[in-house]
């Protein structure tokens, strides 16, 4: 697949770049791609719920009726979950939501989401640029002529640029993040991707490697 590059202007600049099959033209595989979500989510979960148990309840523990003969549900203290103000049955606990996944699962739910971003003509490619200061008007008039001012955007960038990333950083719907990276839930989270020709290559390098 081959993309126009413009300049920060809008403007084509004559030249083109080659988006590589084997990872922005592949079969997408949906499996792959709600694992790696379902994984970047659980990693965020805090895990810190917790509810009281029978044991853990403020109450005394004198048995209330007799065992038998009374009619009633069998209970012994207040604290039992049969009773109101009781304690809570299976409640949840403070544990780690992390579950491994396969790093082969990974890149092919990234590649997936890169392929599913071609397909819906929501990649832009835009010449190698730096800003001379952190300018936050200055980036809005970039994202202008791109015409992707109104799209929620995820920038690409071959490596760490502080200048470009402070510029962007006040932008509520603006992301920027380098090529080591991306993750499949960013790439989803925003409708349209700009790279920089530097990051095409070093996207294919990444996922060649």
């Amino acid at each position: 697949m081959e993309l126009s590059v413009l300049n920060i202007k809008g403007e084509d600049t004559g030249r083109k770049v080659t988006l590589s099959d084997a990872i922005f033209g592949i079969q997408p595989n949906d499996h792959a791609i709600y694992l790696d979500v379902k994984q970047y989510m659980a990693n965020r979960r805090q895990g810190t719920h917790k509810s009281k148990e029978r044991s853990e309840v403020s109450g005394s523990t004198r048995k209330l009726i007799r065992q038998k003969g009374g009619g009633g549900a069998r209970r012994g203290d207040i604290n039992s979950p049969v009773l109101v103000g009781g304690g809570r049955v299976f409640g949840p606990v403070p544990r780690d939501y992390s579950f491994k996944l396969n790093k082969k699962v990974k890149v092919l739910a990234r590649k997936s989401v890169l392929s599913y971003k071609a397909m819906n003509n929501a990649i832009v490619v835009v010449e190698d640029f730096t800003m001379e200061a952190p300018k936050t008007k200055e980036f809005i008039t970039i994202t202008k002529n791109l015409k992707v001012a109104d799209e929620k955007l995820l920038m690409v960038l071959p490596e760490k640029n502080n200048l470009v990333y402070l510029s962007a950083r006040n932008l509520e719907k603006t992301n920027v993040v380098t090529v080591s990276d991306l993750n499949t839930y960013t790439l989803l989270d925003n409708t349209k991707v700009v790279l920089t020709e530097g990051a095409v290559a070093a996207i294919d390098k990444f996922f060649n490697a």
